[in-house]
């Protein structure tokens, strides 16, 4: 591929998506970056602070499942290539509310296929369409030493995870079907900075700081593998460049936890690190009724991806959430803005509502 590139990264105001796209304006200067991204509740663009006013990063508010905005933005900027990570990703949501689910993740992923198709499809050689996905479009495991693999059989489980699974069969389609090269990612749970806090773990650590109930579903017993975010970033970065067209590549932190005895080790951080006696939030755990359609275990193989491209996660768990407890309570207006609302204002100002 040319050095020189134009790159589309979708969702870039997003929790995962921002720390994509502030690794690549970063690391590739001669890059330019353009982050599409519709500002929905989950984007937040003081995420980016750190390079908003770089040369080589671009924004434009614009929704992904506009085929003919899409098709123009790919004319405007000339667009080498797609790192897709727009997508509604939680869970219970996707249980309330299913057709915005499809409608963004399915449709979404098709109007960008189909806007890269028509812009590149005289040479498909110097253009790649990265699609990242998640683990839970294969079901889930037993408790025992299985893991999910590249080859795994897609079994999923909740509205979100179909949608899921549907996009990346689309991605495979355009590849097979039109020659297109395109590269799919599933990764396992992403924790740390600037993740919105309807996720576990930032709503957690705020709901401690706040001496809020810990809601826990069921027995708390369901098992993840969790990867500290800017790992993923990197493994994006390193499959974007280096990754086999056509192929799958597994994301994972070998890092599987118990819900519960994840949520201890939060408690004992959070308290910690405020100074509090040991156990003082313990009392917080509430077990409620567990999740519809809830899988009980999802853990990732990332061979592939450390055999091929000689990838692996430089943080253990507990260092990861050391690091992150930490940022969010050094960074508490961030965290009130996002609980209250507040930060939706300013952005409604400067780009008008949804």
């Amino acid at each position: 591929m040319s050095k020189k590139k134009n790159i589309i990264i979708t969702g870039g105001a997003g929790f995962i998506g921002s720390h994509v796209v502030t690794l690549f304006v970063k690391k590739y200067p001669h890059y330019r970056i353009i982050n599409v991204d519709k500002l929905t509740y989950a984007g937040n663009l003081a995420n980016l602070k750190e390079i908003e006013d770089a040369p080589n990063y671009i924004f434009e508010k614009a929704d992904i499942c506009d085929f003919e905005q899409m098709l123009s933005l790919f004319k405007k900027y000339e667009v080498t290539d797609l790192i897709h990570l727009a997508a509604e990703s939680h869970v219970d949501r996707s249980i309330k509310d299913p057709f915005t689910f499809a409608q963004t993740n399915v449709m979404g992923t098709l109007s960008l296929l189909q806007a890269a198709k028509n812009s590149w499809e005289k040479d498909f050689s110097n253009h790649l369409f990265f699609h990242v996905s998640t683990d839970e479009v294969y079901g889930d495991l037993d408790f025992d030493d299985t893991l999910f693999t590249e080859t795994t059989k897609y079994d999923p489980h909740s509205p979100y995870s179909a949608s899921k699974a549907a996009s990346d069969h689309f991605v495979r389609s355009f590849h097979d079907t039109y020659g297109m090269n395109t590269v799919i990612s599933n990764c396992s749970n992403n924790y740390g900075p600037y993740q919105f806090p309807e996720k576990l773990i930032p709503l957690f650590i705020n709901n401690i700081r706040n001496n809020k109930p810990l809601p826990v579903y069921g027995k708390g017993e369901n098992v993840r593998d969790w990867l500290y975010v800017e790992d993923h970033a990197r493994a994006i970065d390193l499959v974007f460049h280096k990754g086999t067209p056509g192929e799958t590549y597994n994301i994972g932190g070998f890092n599987e936890w118990k819900n519960l005895d994840l949520i201890k080790v939060m408690i004992k951080t959070v308290d910690r690190l405020l100074g509090r006696p040991e156990g003082t939030s313990d009392h917080l755990i509430t077990f409620v009724t567990d999740r519809a359609g809830h899988d009980l275990r999802y853990a990732i193989d990332a061979t592939k991806i450390n055999t091929e491209l000689g990838w692996e996660p430089s943080l253990q768990f507990e260092e990861g959430i050391e690091k992150t407890v930490q940022w969010y309570l050094d960074n508490p207006e961030w965290l009130d803005n996002v609980t209250s609302g507040d930060y939706r204002e300013y952005y409604e100002r400067m780009y008008g509502g949804e």
